[in-house]
């Protein structure tokens, strides 16, 4: 299985490395809080890692038909999203507590469906505005769709 290596730069020395369980890995994403990070992969699945609880997944969510493309979190609202060949964007509600007791809390919002795959490719990338409760997407039919107001 595929795997990701986190160093130390400063020491140059490795400090972990995560198990994604999951085959091809196609993008990352980490936190705003630095503490957990997402991992799409081509076999449909995002990966959810808590970096202090395990090298293992905390959460592997399947929620797509076809190959995760990518993953990313919003810097200030607790958001993330993932773009797949399907032509979805798939929008999460988030949270993440600094309680180290309590587990991050994941629910699915909504499903975008604002790409048509061109061959095999549909929607390929995804990104949040760094202040407002945006998301952007791009597709191999080349198209850029902006959606707003998704809480």
């Amino acid at each position: 299985r595929e795997t990701v290596k986190v160093y130390n730069l400063v020491e140059e020395k490795l400090v972990m490395k995560l198990m994604a369980q999951v085959k091809w890995i196609s993008s990352i994403a980490i936190h705003p809080s630095g503490d957990h990070c997402l991992i799409g992969s081509y076999d449909r699945r995002v990966a959810w890692f808590d970096l202090d609880l395990s090298n293992s997944p905390y959460k592997t969510l399947k929620y797509h038909e076809r190959a995760v493309r990518s993953v990313t979190f919003h810097n200030k609202y607790p958001l993330m999203a993932s773009a797949a060949d399907d032509g979805k964007i798939h929008i999460f509600h988030t949270a993440v507590y600094s309680d180290l007791t309590r587990n991050p809390l994941i629910v699915p919002l909504k499903v975008l469906k604002g790409h048509k795959a061109s061959g095999e490719v549909g929607a390929t990338s995804v990104i949040f505005h760094p202040k407002q409760p945006w998301v952007f997407s791009g597709g191999a039919d080349g198209v850029i769709n902006a959606y707003h107001d998704l809480h």
